[in-house]
This record gives C-alpha cells, sequence and structure tokens, in this order.
C-alpha cells in the first residue's frame, strides 16, 4: 500500500457552495479522502448562489470544520456584484490575502499544494504556501485568466490587463505543473511559458462528471411538474448554469421568440441560474410564455434538473474555446442528455460531442444557425433519445471521478520523487 499523501487545496468555492468549480474539487478531493489521504481545504464561505455569504454562513470571518480526513478552513469572500470591476478584484485581494496567510501557517504539514484558478491571485497565494513547505505547487486553471475576461469585454483597461497577463505567466513559471482542461487550454498555457521552460510542465486532465450518481431518468419529473410542464410533450430546452458575461443568452431568447412567433407553443426554454444577464432572461420571460427562468438549484437536484430536459444547451462566446471547458457538458451526458453547443469550432466541447455522438455544435453566436438547429432538434424527438443514449455510453466509457482523482495523485507522487 502506498504511503498516504498531505495534500494542501486552495479553492474559491466547496460544497456546499453551488458553484461548477466548487462541486468539481470537492468530487476530487472526495475520492482522495476515500483513499486514505489527508486533504486540509482552504476556500471561501458559501456565496457563489446570491453573491452574498449564505444564511447560516454569516457573521464570522473565519469557520473550521473538523474532518476525519483533515479540515476545511472557510473564509470570508467579501462578495461584491460581478458589474463593479473594482470591487469585486477588492473582494479577490481580500479573500486571496485570507486564504494565504492561513495556507503558509498550514504549509508545513502537506506534500503538495494544489491551488485552483479563477481567481489568478490565488495562485500567488499557492505558490508562498508551496515555499513555505518545501512542496511543489500544482496550478489547476479551470479557465484561462485574464483572457477569458478580455475576451468576453469584461475586462478592458489596458494597464489592468497587463498585469493580469504578468501574474499569471508568473504563476506558470513558479508552479511545479499547470494542470488545464483540455489540449485548445494548453496549447494557450504552453505559448505564455518562458524560453526554455519544459512544455510538459502542462499537463491535460479533464474534468468528470460522477456518472454513478448521475444516471438517466424519466424526463416527467418533480421538477418538471414544478414547471407547469408535467402534463403533455412539451420539447423542453434546458440552459443551466452561470448567467454571465461569457454566455450569450441572447441566442436562448432569439429561438424562444422565433419560435413563440411560429406559433410554436409545444417548445419550452429553461434556463437555470444566476449572473449579470438574469435582468434580460427575465424581461423576455416577462413577454414569453414558453421562457422560464428559474434559480440555482441545490447539488442534490442536479440529477432531476438534468433529467427533465429534452435538450440541453452549452454556451460561449466566441474565442473562449481555448480558455474555458464548461464542466456540464459531462454531467449532461452522464444524464443520458443530448446537447447542442454554440461554441468556438475545433475546441474541446466540439470534439467531445463528435467523439460521443451526443450532440450538434454550431458556430458561436449565430443567432440563425443557432435557432435552426433548436427547431430541427426539437423535430426529432428520436433523434433526441438517440443521441442521449450515445452520450450516456460516452460517459460510462470515459475517465469517471476515480480515474481523474487517481491522474492528480499519480502527478503529485511524480513530483515529489
Amino acid at each position: 500500500m502506498t504511503e498516504p499523501l498531505s495534500i494542501l487545496v486552495l479553492c474559491p468555492h466547496y460544497a456546499p457552495d453551488t458553484a461548477p468549480t466548487g462541486e468539481v474539487m470537492t468530487a476530487i478531493c472526495e475520492q482522495w479522502t476515500a483513499r486514505g489521504h489527508r486533504v486540509e481545504v482552504i476556500t471561501s464561505l458559501p456565496w457563489y448562489r446570491d453573491h452574498a455569504v449564505a444564511g447560516g454562513w454569516a457573521g464570522r470571518l473565519v469557520r473550521t470544520q473538523q474532518e476525519p480526513w483533515g479540515r476545511i478552513r472557510r473564509w470570508h469572500p467579501f462578495p461584491a456584484d460581478k458589474k463593479r470591476l473594482a470591487a469585486r478584484a477588492a473582494s479577490f485581494a481580500g479573500f486571496t490575502a485570507l486564504a494565504g496567510v492561513d495556507a503558509v501557517m498550514a504549509a508545513g504539514r502537506c506534500d503538495v499544494v494544489f491551488a485552483m484558478s479563477p481567481p489568478l491571485t490565488l495562485g500567488a497565494a499557492g505558490w508562498a504556501a508551496a515555499w513555505r513547505g518545501r512542496a511543489p505547487l500544482v496550478f489547476n486553471v479551470q479557465d484561462v485568466f485574464p483572457d477569458a475576461a478580455v475576451d468576453t469585454g469584461v475586462l478592458q483597461n489596458a494597464r489592468v490587463v497587463a498585469a493580469a497577463s504578468r501574474l499569471e505567466r508568473w504563476v506558470y513559471r513558479r508552479a511545479a505543473v499547470v494542470t488545464v482542461l483540455s489540449e485548445g487550454m494548453a496549447a494557450n498555457v504552453r505559448a505564455k511559458l518562458a524560453p526554455g521552460v519544459d512544455p510538459d510542465k502542462v499537463v491535460v486532465i479533464p474534468n468528470a462528471a460522477d456518472a454513478d450518481r448521475i444516471t438517466p431518468s424519466d424526463r416527467h419529473n418533480r421538477y418538471r411538474a414544478e414547471l407547469g410542464l408535467g402534463d403533455g410533450e412539451a420539447t423542453v430546452v434546458m440552459y443551466a448554469g452561470n448567467l454571465g458575461h461569457s454566455q450569450p443568452l441572447e441566442l436562448v431568447i432569439a429561438a424562444a421568440e422565433q419560435l413563440a412567433g411560429q406559433g410554436r407553443t409545444d417548445v419550452h426554454f429553461v434556463v437555470n441560474g444566476d449572473g449579470v444577464a438574469r435582468s434580460a432572461v427575465a424581461a423576455a420571460a416577462q413577454r414569453l410564455d414558453t421562457l422560464h427562468l428559474v434559480g440555482w438549484q441545490p447539488p442534490e437536484r442536479l440529477a432531476e434538473v438534468l433529467a427533465a430536459a429534452d435538450l440541453h444547451l452549452v454556451l460561449l462566446r466566441a474565442g473562449l474555446g481555448t480558455t474555458s471547458v464548461p464542466s456540464k457538458v459531462y454531467s449532461v451526458l452522464a444524464a443520458g442528455r443530448p446537447v447542442l453547443a454554440s461554441v468556438d469550432r475545433g475546441s474541446e466541447v466540439e470534439k467531445l460531442l463528435d467523439a460521443s455522438g451526443a450532440g450538434t455544435t454550431v458556430d458561436p453566436e449565430d443567432v440563425d444557425a443557432f435557432c435552426a438547429a433548436v427547431a430541427r432538434m426539437a423535430d426529432d424527438p428520436d433523434r433526441l433519445v438517440d443521441m442521449g443514449r450515445r452520450g450516456r455510453a460516452y460517459a460510462e466509457q470515459a475517465a469517471g471521478l476515480q480515474e481523474v482523482a487517481g491522474q492528480y495523485l499519480e502527478l503529485f507522487r511524480r513530483l515529489m520523487r
């Protein structure tokens, strides 16, 4: 039996927070602890759903949870509105400072430091902890920053972009390994490494869904009934995720408007989530009976929510294919549901759908192509069912959570050797 490791994790979210990255990190840590490894998690108090510290967690700067396998330390995230860039940057800085000091104090007890980005600043905190503990730093990139913020127009100040880019490259240089989710993201990061740096320090380890927990089930479930769609044979087209700058939700509104204008009341659009685009979706839902806006659902309802749809949407603005891979696509395939993706051609999402046969891809932000694809797919329910089955079969044979967690552990041991 191999010697158990002590892993120090710095991440922005952790269960019960509802952020997608928090769900990913929680699932991976659970796999590590199930194998007997000690894990210390330094994260934030739950805040993602309402951009405010969740009820029951407020009132303290830090909360500590002792676990049989280690502990979880949750620091105040100083949440700020995403539209207020300066305030959001200050909140990241405040949280990173607290988490960083805590990590440095805990570093003497760890074999490896695992820091997740975004926020990019956690990479600097992770490096400080790794230096203090004389341990390797594994920098896990879920979204390439600042590229994603620049490409969506969120970050436009040239000086801020330059400073963020310098920090990004600084962390890449000092990390023992940088892990990314796709080959496209790997190419992006490798292009930023200093001359002479081994490109093999960038390692691709994709996210994965728990195909044992998320399984296909009846579409006519309790969640669908709550939406008033329990009766009849309406086709439900669903977007579930962040309503942010990276997601062109105007495509969903346009498709709903177009089909409603054609008198199509048999196709309903459901948008689950929250973010800066919520107001636009809410305004459209007020005038369209076939467009439904629903807030974040608790993680324990994930399988039920996914099953309620006949077709799921994955949306990324043009240029983001090499900076981000929506983790929900793996969950949708595990649920046995098809996908319509509006993403960059050649991106990891398109490759995944082509390999699995579980969906269709259209050019990013192409309204006409998107609306036509929705109508075409909604009119062919047998094909939707077939694509869903293909997606489930692919999810069952693809790398699952256990394998992904094992890849990280093997990487940690290699670095220690």
